[in-house]
């Protein structure tokens, strides 16, 4: 009876030491389409203070902000910075509302800051753009330039944090 008590808790333990090392290790992103990524200088937390603030210079406002690590600590479970951070502002919705309210199941759009190896960290998020990209068929060319809109303010919100 105490084997069977215990055989889980176990079974877990084993299972997760026989894990490869670099399962819970978060590497650079790697290119993909309709994304933007970019490696920082200093780490997770200094980063996501020069996104928050970057952000709100551009006249977007933080609305959400979520991440697995601080919760997997709690759990005893080392990971890199995993940390997502979620923008946009009412302007910016009630034009795009009034072109296809579909397209707002997609805002906020967000900037995912992973943290590094060497102590950095590294920022990424899909553009706007490609974001927006399936709804172009209700929303039309208005749409497709709000797209490009957020492009470059993203751009410029990945210039700002990283050079600071």
């Amino acid at each position: 009876m105490i084997f069977a008590r215990h055989a889980i808790p176990v079974l877990a333990l084993v299972l997760s030491l026989s894990m490869p090392a670099d399962a819970q290790e978060v590497a650079d992103m790697a290119p993909r389409e309709g994304w933007a990524v970019a490696r920082a200088q200093v780490g997770a937390d200094a980063l996501a203070e020069a996104v928050r603030t970057a952000v709100a210079e551009e006249g977007l406002a933080v609305v959400t902000q979520a991440g697995p690590t601080g919760a997997a600590a709690a759990r005893g479970i080392d990971i890199p910075e995993n940390r997502v951070i979620g923008v946009f502002n009412n302007d910016v919705a009630v034009r795009v509302l009034r072109l296809s309210t579909a397209a707002m199941i997609e805002a906020p759009m967000r900037l995912y800051i992973t943290g590094n190896a060497d102590g950095t960290a590294s920022l990424s998020y899909k553009l706007p753009s490609a974001v927006l990209a399936p709804y172009r068929d209700e929303g039309g060319a208005a749409l497709a330039d709000i797209g490009q809109e957020l492009d470059a303010t993203f751009a410029r919100i990945a210039d700002a944090a990283l050079d600071r």
